[in-house]
């Protein structure tokens, strides 16, 4: 049986099918490319030295992807696909919540006719919107701050929903925080296809001088120093932390969430001087407006993963910012660039 990674491609996706080989699980990757490249995941099987297979489709064609279904022999989903950019969604809100909740209630219904009702939802932090205390907890109050998080809660909603109507169902939603860094190869890592919109691509892309500057989106908010902390996780963290849920859906629990995160906050100004630190190169950055959808202050309260799922981030800030400007480094355009990872 095989498990189906939405999204397979992208950052998470890639380094999540890395595990799930490792581990010795079958999968089967659905991606459209549309923000990742099939070169990561060729570079996946460099990495594990294992097959995957791998098809070209989008969750919004329906007859695509019951084919697949048809096809292979899927026992369970982790669902990654999804437009993802908090500022692109307050700007193009109409194709997120299209792509976002329309792929998902696709992937839903083409599960429900096959009888695979076991599926990990890769949801995120943001369904917290502006938390009153931190760190946060599972059972906080749920908001969005932007169409992007909108579509996340809304999807969260949806399976609730579903499993409500069908208790056969089995779900495992993990709220995650903000994954950074990279494989520890330098193969495979964060690619953004245009101006990245995530915090440590920018500040690698500075790093090798593809960006002149950082954009550093306020810095009158009500922190040490002024910018927006965040709960920082290593990807490979976030990776295992799929592979946890996912054995979690064999005790067939209903529906459960966890958050996925360090426990730790670091401000946008503190990071900058951790990969100034790692790198050994400047890098240049300048005050902008606050960006619409932002918050102050993001960072989890892990412990309940910890106890349910026996998982906890291992990974430090180095560690996390080494493994970013490896990645970086060897591959200066991201799959794009010739040069390889040694």
């Amino acid at each position: 049986m095989a498990i189906l990674v939405t999204g397979g491609a992208g950052y998470i996706g890639s380094h999540t099918c890395v595990e799930l080989l490792n581990a010795g699980y079958e999968i089967i990757v659905v991606d459209n490319l549309i923000n990742s490249s099939e070169k990561a995941l060729e570079r996946v099987r460099e990495i594990t030295g294992k097959k995957l297979t791998f098809y070209k489709a989008d969750l919004l064609d329906k007859e695509a992807l019951d084919n697949i279904f048809k096809k292979e022999n899927i026992d369970s989903v982790i669902h990654f696909a999804g437009l993802k950019a908090v500022g692109e969604s307050v700007s193009m809100p109409l194709k997120y919540y299209h792509n976002n909740i329309t792929g998902t209630i696709t992937l839903c219904e083409v599960m429900q006719k096959y009888g695979v009702k076991d599926i990990v939802f890769s949801s995120s932090a943001t369904v917290y919107g502006n938390p009153e205390t931190v760190p946060i907890r599972e059972d906080f109050p749920l908001s969005a701050t932007n169409p992007y998080g909108r579509t996340k809660l809304i999807i969260e909603n949806l399976l609730k929903d579903l499993y409500v109507s069908d208790n056969s169902w089995n779900i495992v939603m993990l709220r995650y925080f903000n994954p950074i860094g990279a494989h520890k190869s330098g193969k495979i890592g964060e690619d953004p296809k245009n101006i990245p919109n995530n915090l440590v691509p920018y500040i690698t892309q500075v790093a090798i001088g593809k960006l002149e500057y950082l954009g550093v989106f306020g810095n009158d908010y009500d922190t040490p120093d002024g910018t927006g902390v965040r709960d920082y996780i290593h990807v490979t963290d976030l990776a295992i932390g799929h592979l946890k849920a996912l054995e979690k859906l064999k005790e067939k629990p209903g529906v459960l969430i966890y958050n996925l995160g360090t426990g730790k906050g670091y401000s946008v100004l503190e990071m900058v001087k951790n990969f100034e630190k790692v790198s050994g190169r400047t890098i240049k950055y300048k005050i902008l407006p606050r960006r619409p959808g932002d918050i102050a202050i993001c960072f989890a309260d892990p412990s309940k993963a910890k106890q349910e799922l026996g998982w906890e981030a291992t990974r430090d800030i180095d560690e996390m910012c080494e493994d970013a400007w490896r990645w970086q480094k060897n591959n200066p355009n991201g799959y794009n660039d010739q040069t390889r990872a040694n």
